[in-house]
């Protein structure tokens, strides 16, 4: 029977610069780490990617690990998560950046649909909450934060109902989605 060594001998040797100590790391956790990744990415090659920046992250931040607070697998987790986490924020960006493009390029105004009837109704369409968001953000200048106490709910899920509306709206609309929407709040309010 050989003696395992247990994560702390691991990571002792980790401190003190054994980077073979990683392999027998990822030997241990990727499977594991590698499993929370996908599922929140969905992506295969997304998640390799992932899951060897998470170890190098473990390889740079191994000081930064305290046994008294946790278990090593609760913290790699932590790593692994909150990189995913990051790496997703990066593909899709927020919302509210797109926005700033209707006002810096006048030029695409031009682009826009002329006859608003049709829009006329558009945003009635979306359910309140979503309405109520779009409002917020788009007609009111109010940012996410600001908003989201408005409506006396969580920022998170203030945010997915800015998400969910543009969704909807670029699902009808297509690339055009930002300027019409900024239409419609302006003919619904105006």
């Amino acid at each position: 029977m050989t003696n395992t060594p247990s994560d702390i001998e691991l990571i002792t040797k980790l401190r003190q610069g054994d980077k073979a100590v990683l392999l027998t790391l990822y030997d241990r956790y990727a499977r594991a780490l590698y499993g929370v990744i996908l599922k929140m990415c969905k992506k295969e090659d997304l998640a390799q990617d992932l899951l060897q920046e998470t170890f190098l992250k473990i390889w740079k931040k191994i000081d930064q690990y305290d046994a008294d607070q946790g278990k090593f697998f609760t913290w790699s987790y932590r790593i692994a998560k909150n990189t995913t986490l990051n790496s997703l924020r990066k593909v899709s960006p927020l919302i509210q950046t797109d926005d700033l493009s209707v006002y810096a390029n006048r030029d695409s105004e031009e682009s826009a649909p002329k006859d608003f009837s049709q829009l006329n109704g558009t945003l009635k369409l979306l359910q309140p909450h979503h309405q109520r968001a779009l409002t917020l953000v788009y007609f009111n200048g109010l940012t996410h934060r600001e908003a989201h106490k408005e409506m006396n709910v969580p920022l998170g899920t203030f945010k997915s109902y800015i998400k969910q509306a543009l969704k909807q709206m670029r699902e009808h609309y297509g690339k055009m989605a930002l300027s019409i929407i900024v239409c419609i709040i302006l003919l619904a309010n105006g």
